[in-house]
Order: C-alpha cells, then structure tokens, then sequence
C-alpha cells in the first residue's frame, strides 16, 4: 500500500469523537418531524395525486419502487414518523437508522417524482445512511472511533458536493456559466417571492447581479470546508450560514435539511451537558460532613526502594 493510499485513509477514517454522532443522530431524527408536518407538507398531498403523473427518478425506475396510493404514502408517513421519534433517543442506532434512511429515501421519492427535484436534501439523507453504519453513541462521549469520523466524513464531503456541483448545474441549465452568471434569476426571484428587505434592490439591479457572482464564488470555495481546521473552517462555516440567512430573509428560501447535514463541521460532543451540570451541583452543595474524607497515609512507613527513593549507595 503505498504512501498515497495510506494517507487517503486515514483522512476518510480520522477519528471523530462519538458523541457527535449522538447529537447528530437525535437532531437529525428530531428534524424529520419537522420536515415531514411543517417544511415539506405538501408530500402527504401526493397522496391524493393520480397515479398517471407518477414519474418517479432513477433511483425509483431502479429498484424499482411502488406507485404511490393513497395508503402507501400515509402508511410511510407514519412509519417514518414512529420511527424517527424513537431513533432520535439513540436506541437500537443500526437497526432503527437503517429504518430511517429507507422509510426517508423513500417519502423524497415520492416528493420528489412530479417534477419537482430539491437538491438540498442530498447531503441530509446521506447524513441518514452514514449514521446508521455507527454502533451505540451517548452525548458528551469524547471516545475516538474510526466509525464515526467515517460518518461524519461522507457527510462533509456530502454538504461540499451540494454547493461545488451546483455550480455545474448552473452552467450545464443556464445556457453556460457566464449566461448565468449575466442573467437576471436572482432578480425574478425577488420579484416572484422577494421579501421587505430585497423589494428596494430592484431599484439597483447592479446589486442583485453581483449577489449571482458571490454565490457562485461561494459554491466553488466550497472544498476549503474539506481542508481548513479551527477559526479558518468556523469562519467559513459562518460565512455560509450567513449566507443561507440572506436568502431566506430576502427570498423565502431556507436549506433546513442541508443546515442540519453542514452541523457534521461542529464538535457537537463539546455540548455542556446539563444533567452533568446538576450532579455536579449536587456534590458541591452535599454537607462538607457527609462527604467521603480521603484516609490519610500511615506515618513510619518506609518507602519502597527503588520506586519512591533512591537507593543507598
């Protein structure tokens, strides 16, 4: 195995701290509920949809998966929703995991096979699979695993691929980059959906296309998430949650799934733990008389030669 193969690996699988993946996991799994009742309602409402309009992804004409009916998009509904809740207390983290990313690759399938594809959701359901391949996880477990930088790698590179990617996408939909880049999508946007706040930058157009070049030059920064350590990658990662606060604060538009999957960069195992907070308290304010007192050392005891002293010559 040569040099560069060997240092491949140990970047794929440099140990992260399993307590991250336990926070990740109960996030991750608390958030399907948000997604599946608030932020992506409109998919029970498929449901209702005719059959005939079903024109389900690759992925869906690959394995292949059903026809959505009326029973089997709420019977996954709720089985996605069951399961989440419990998964989300880290129990039974393989099994129920696995459960999870099938029960929610499945629920996108069928949001996303009318027409209509989110690309936001990539990095969180790989989130989803990765985590399933983690054995048993507790908050505040600062335990190096190879499992779980594993894990939490794939997402990251996950969260990079959905910024750096999307900047082919716009070339290869956008007639070229540059046409892209000199066209107006931002500005329609603002006039489709804009807020207060962006309304007033249509009076200075100049403002909402130079917003289109910053974007793109954020996705193709993207990569340095990979590479930069410490205050570099925080500063970083500010910069693009900054960015996705802009966007939904002038547009309407909030990546919530992709939020979740970028939370990978975070050493969420550094998390003061409440409840370890107040057993500490409790010692602190346990009576000075009730408290164990160390037994104190014999005197005239000789010590040892050789280990406490040095021997005689």
């Amino acid at each position: 195995m040569g040099p560069a193969v060997t240092a491949l690996e140990r970047w794929w699988f440099e140990p992260v701290a399993l307590g991250r993946i336990a926070v990740l996991r109960t996030v991750a799994y608390a958030f399907i509920w948000v997604d599946v009742l608030l932020t992506t309602s409109w998919v029970a409402g498929h449901a209702d949809v005719p059959g005939a309009l079903y024109q389900p992804l690759a992925i869906g004409r690959l394995l292949p998966l059903p026809t959505p009916t009326a029973g089997f998009v709420r019977g996954v509904m709720v089985a996605l929703l069951a399961t989440a809740l419990v998964a989300a207390t880290n129990r039974a983290p393989r099994l129920l995991g696995w459960t999870v990313a099938v029960l929610y690759l499945q629920w996108m399938v069928i949001g996303q096979s009318y027409g209509k594809v989110d690309h936001d959701r990539f990095a969180f359901l790989v989130l989803l699979f990765a985590l399933a391949t983690v054995d048993r996880a507790r908050w505040g477990d600062r335990s190096p695993s190879e499992a779980a930088g594993w894990a939490v790698k794939v997402t990251m590179v996950a969260v990079v691929a959905t910024y750096f990617l999307s900047v082919f996408a716009k070339a290869r939909y956008g007639d070229g980059l540059m046409n892209w880049l000199d066209s107006a999508t931002i500005s329609w946007a603002v006039v489709r959906r804009g807020t207060f706040l962006a309304e007033p930058l249509l009076q200075h157009p100049w403002t909402l296309q130079a917003s289109q070049y910053g974007v793109v030059a954020l996705e193709v920064l993207a990569p340095l998430l990979l590479v930069l350590r410490g205050r570099g990658r925080a500063a970083l990662l500010a910069l693009y949650a900054s960015f996705h606060l802009v966007t939904f604060a002038t547009i309407g538009i909030i990546f919530l799934p992709h939020l979740v999957a970028m939370l990978v960069f975070v050493p969420l195992e550094r998390l003061p733990l409440p409840w370890r907070r107040h057993h500490a308290g409790s010692e602190r304010s346990t009576p000075s008389a009730l408290r164990r007192t160390p037994v104190p050392k014999p005197r005239g005891v000789p010590a040892v030669p050789g280990m406490l002293q040095r021997p005689a010559d």
